[in-house]
């Protein structure tokens, strides 16, 4: 089975894939990120994540207020399901994350 991620519409945005918390944070999925930002694989988005997450320990922020490891369920097929690795990223995880915006 291949860990290809489909490329989403060019419609997506980074506000349409945030998600909130029952307690009303705020979050961002690494997975879902990665397709947005067009990587062919979530597993070449991983030293993406770790990079952010050495730069917030670096910054005297506590890495697990920001980054959460999670395991999601998808689907597989005849109503199978399977979990999944994933990363809770808050704003402050997700903001380095975002490629800058065009100066075009």
């Amino acid at each position: 089975m291949s860990d290809q991620l489909p490329v989403p519409a060019a419609s997506n945005t980074f506000k349409r894939i945030k998600r909130v918390s029952p307690a009303g944070a705020e979050f961002w999925s690494a997975r879902e990120l990665a397709r947005v930002l067009e990587y062919s694989e979530f597993r070449h988005f991983l030293p993406v994540v770790e990079k952010a997450r050495e730069a917030c320990l670096n910054s005297a922020h506590r890495v697990e207020d920001h980054f959460e490891q999670i395991l999601e369920m998808v689907s597989i097929g005849s109503g199978a399901q399977r979990p999944v690795e994933d990363w809770k990223l808050s704003r402050y995880a997700f903001n380095p994350l975002r490629p800058e915006p065009s100066t075009r």
